[in-house]
């Protein structure tokens, strides 16, 4: 069966009880916690830093953290987040002034890497570094805050980016981020999508478990 992960963003989490919320959240069948990073400048929001990261490290948190950078500059962070325990960087082409550079400095050191595309902003650096990232995220939402409603435009775009990926022949996780809900789901993973990182469609319910598996079998259904 075709492998669909879930990833839900803990800046939907109760940060008074983050660790514990990242535990539940796994146990309840997640797969990669995605750990959203805004310095009030590059995204209209200021969230969290490299020591967040290892204090749920410390807490036990050994699942899987993408770490979603939306700040600018970002290359002089990068190392911290690695050292802090992150197992995938991702960042948005704007916030560099030299995205194979960025790329590289993810990947020496030791990291997965990722690119991230705002609803406007287009596909078209894939034609030289898609050989280069592992993974591919798009935003349905504009970066900044939880609960926003999803951009329908993102359907398309997700349609032209796995073509992207089929004919690159490279392994390449395609995600989604933001305002995805058990009605979406399965439109998202029909477009392309193999990862869905979601927010107040988890934390907003009081069982984890029960909306996950909600949403598994939704996708579930749309692979049959």
């Amino acid at each position: 069966m075709k492998k669909y992960l879930l990833s839900p963003s803990m800046i939907a989490a109760n940060f008074a009880i983050l660790g514990k919320e990242m535990k539940d959240v796994i146990n309840a069948g997640a797969d990669i916690i995605h750990f959203d990073v805004m310095d009030n400048h590059y995204a209209p929001n200021l969230s969290v830093g490299p020591m967040v990261l290892k204090s749920l490290r410390q807490y036990g948190i050994t699942a899987p953290i993408d770490v979603h950078l939306m700040i600018n500059p970002v290359d002089s962070i990068i190392p911290e987040f690695v050292k802090a325990g992150a197992n995938s960087i991702n960042f948005h082409p704007e916030t560099t002034n030299h995205i194979e550079r960025t790329i590289q400095l993810i990947k020496q050191n030791g990291c997965k890497v990722g690119l991230v595309f705002n609803p406007t902003t287009l596909l078209n650096y894939l034609n030289y570094i898609i050989d280069k990232i592992d993974i591919i995220i798009l935003m349905s939402v504009n970066p900044g805050f939880c609960g926003q409603t999803f951009i329908p435009s993102t359907l398309r775009k997700l349609n032209e980016a796995r073509k992207l990926i089929d004919q690159s022949g490279y392994e390449i996780t395609l995600a989604v981020d933001g305002g995805i809900t058990m009605n979406n789901i399965d439109k998202l993973a029909e477009a392309g999508a193999n990862m869905f990182i979601i927010g107040s469609a988890i934390f907003d319910y009081s069982d984890y478990q029960i909306v996950i598996n909600n949403m598994r079998k939704k996708l579930i259904k749309t692979y049959m």
